[in-house]
C-alpha cells in the first residue's frame, strides 16, 4: 500500500489493482496508473472535503468512478452548468450513511453517519480494510453546553460502537486544533475502541504540531507506535 498525504484531509491511496483518491478539494495530485481502477470518494459537500474539479479527472483516466456522500446532490442540470465533463455523469454514484455497497467482486464499501455532514467510510479491498472518517469525529468544545456535549458524545460513540472492536490496516482520523484540549477525543477514543494498525491525523488546518501534541500525550501512550504523522504535501508512505 502507498499512501500520499495531498492536503488537509485528502490522501491517495495506491493498491495493487485500484486507487482511492478521499475527499480532495486542493493540492497537488500524483500522476495515476491508467491501468487501475480510480475511485475519487467525497464524504460530504463541504469546501475543504468537495470540490467539482475532481470530475475533470474523468477526461483523463478513463477508469475513474465518483463516489460520493449523498448530501453532494447535483442532477443533470446542475452539472452542465457548471461545467463537469458529461464523460463523468454516469459515472458518479451516491451512497447514503449506515449502509453497505458491494461495488465490484473485489470491493466492499461501507458508511457511518458523520457527526457533522456526510459519511464516513469503510473501503474493503485486495485483503486490506481502510477507514477514512471524513468528518465523523467527538465534535466537543469548550463553552459548549451540558446538553449539546451529551448530544455529540453520544452521537459519536453510537457510530463507533457500530465498528467496536473491528480491525483496519490505516485509518485516517480528526485531529483539529480548534477543539483546544478536547482536540484528542475523537483520535483517543477510536483507537481504544477498534484494532487499528496504522493511524494517519488528518484535519489539522495547517498546524502539523497538533500530532506532536498528541504523541506526547499520557493517553496516546498505549498505542503511540500506531501513529503515522505525515506533515508535508506529498508526503509518501508506504507499508
Amino acid at each position: 500500500m502507498r499512501i500520499t498525504y495531498i492536503y488537509h484531509s485528502s490522501f491517495c491511496i495506491e493498491l495493487e489493482h485500484s486507487i482511492f483518491l478521499l475527499d480532495y478539494f486542493k493540492g497537488d495530485l500524483p500522476k495515476f496508473s491508467k491501468e487501475k481502477e480510480l475511485y475519487v470518494l467525497a464524504s460530504h459537500k463541504h469546501q475543504d472535503h468537495f470540490d467539482h474539479k475532481i470530475f475533470q479527472l474523468a477526461l483523463e483516466y478513463p477508469k475513474a468512478q465518483f463516489i460520493l456522500s449523498n448530501d453532494i446532490r447535483m442532477n443533470e442540470k446542475y452539472m452542465e452548468r457548471v461545467g463537469i465533463p458529461k464523460v463523468a455523469w454516469n459515472k458518479i454514484q451516491f451512497v447514503k450513511r449506515n449502509e453497505t455497497y458491494q461495488l465490484t467482486k473485489e470491493l466492499t464499501l461501507e458508511t457511518l453517519k458523520s457527526t457533522d455532514v456526510g459519511v464516513a467510510f469503510i473501503i474493503t479491498t485486495e485483503e486490506k480494510c481502510i477507514y477514512h472518517a471524513g468528518d465523523l469525529n467527538w465534535w466537543t468544545w469548550n463553552g459548549e453546553t451540558k446538553e449539546e456535549y451529551e448530544s455529540m458524545t453520544k452521537a459519536f460513540q453510537l457510530e463507533i460502537a457500530r465498528i467496536e472492536n473491528r480491525h483496519f490496516d490505516v485509518a485516517f482520523l480528526p485531529l483539529d486544533p480548534r477543539q483546544e484540549d478536547k482536540f484528542y477525543l475523537g483520535m483517543d477514543y477510536f483507537m481504544r475502541h477498534t484494532r487499528t494498525d496504522l493511524a494517519i491525523p488528518m484535519h489539522y488546518w495547517e498546524q502539523p504540531g497538533i500530532i506532536d501534541r498528541f504523541l506526547e500525550l499520557p493517553q496516546s501512550k498505549e498505542y503511540r507506535q500506531c501513529i503515522i504523522p505525515m506533515k508535508n504535501e506529498g508526503e509518501l508512505y508506504e507499508f
